[in-house]
């Protein structure tokens, strides 16, 4: 498998290479305090400027299943008909970026990754760092000739609700909670219960990355872990979020750490703390 994060000085190298394709997904997260809608896109802003040969996906739409109300991931059909017309097939190399601490973009990576495409790797620092080095934009949306892209599911990518009350069960499963401390809490929710699934240990997504939207080095995300009594090597790790978003950040960060044997529960809290029959704990 490719690194999970290439610089901006490799990918202005290879913005031309006939084998790679870039996709960004930009977009916006509200706090949960906020009214809703808390999930945003910004096509627009793609359309005024972007990095040159990249495409744009919506995170909210194209690669998520319709009417899906936990957002997720989009039937092997619906994800495989977007890569193909993207222009992206399995021998491509895809790097994906966003604006918002690679949050967006992680996603993307889970889902191909997911569907069986490891050759994908993340711009650290994103589209916020490539600005701020004055490396060249464009305007024009690039047209790449339709590809074939054949999805090979990964089911040991993600984890289901019956799994987790299992593991909860059996006692033999490590879970992630990346949201704020204040959700993890049951201070305050995205829907209407709040708290976190029982046993979870709270690791937020920001905590892990620079204030310049950069992964964290991989020591320092290390020591983080240990010191919170995370098991690196665990046999089952799950993350969650809210909707399978920023978890997928999460998981980037621990494989940087040197975790192996990450899940991403995919339905999240969205899905758990809306289901009346699941345990939830909460220590507010």
């Amino acid at each position: 498998m490719q690194s999970a994060l290439v610089t901006t000085d490799w990918l202005e190298a290879h913005l031309d290479d006939e084998k790679l394709r870039i996709v960004e997904l930009r977009g916006k997260v509200l706090p949960p305090t906020e009214p809703p809608p808390h999930y945003l896109t910004d096509e627009a802003g793609y359309l005024a400027a972007h990095i040159p040969n990249a495409q744009f996906v919506d995170w909210q739409v194209d690669i998520v299943e319709p009417g899906s109300p936990s957002n997720d991931i989009a039937s092997p059909a619906r994800f495989a008909e977007l890569m193909s017309r993207l222009g992206i097939s399995n021998e491509h190399r895809v790097i994906v970026y966003d604006n918002i601490a690679s949050m967006f973009a992680c996603r993307m990576r889970w889902c191909l990754r997911y569907y069986g495409h490891d050759d994908v790797s993340v711009l650290d620092g994103g589209w916020a760092r490539w600005l701020a080095e004055g490396r060249p934009v464009a305007s024009a949306v690039p047209q790449f000739e339709r590809a074939t892209f054949v999805t090979r599911e990964r089911p040991e990518l993600q984890a289901t609700a019956e799994e987790i009350l299992a593991g909860l069960a059996q006692g033999n499963m490590q879970l992630i909670d990346v949201r704020s401390p204040a959700e993890y809490a049951g201070e305050s929710s995205r829907i209407d219960v709040a708290g976190h699934i029982p046993t979870a240990i709270n690791v937020p997504w920001s905590a892990m990355v620079t204030e310049d939207m950069r992964a964290k080095p991989a020591a320092d995300i290390r020591k983080r872990l240990l010191g919170m009594g995370i098991d690196l090597e665990a046999e089952d790790t799950v993350l969650y979020c809210n909707s399978g978003v920023s978890a997928t950040f999460g998981m980037l960060a621990m494989e940087i750490a040197g975790a192996s044997n990450l899940r991403l529960y995919d339905g999240s809290w969205t899905e758990w703390g809306g289901d009346p029959a699941t345990p939830k704990a909460s220590s507010a």
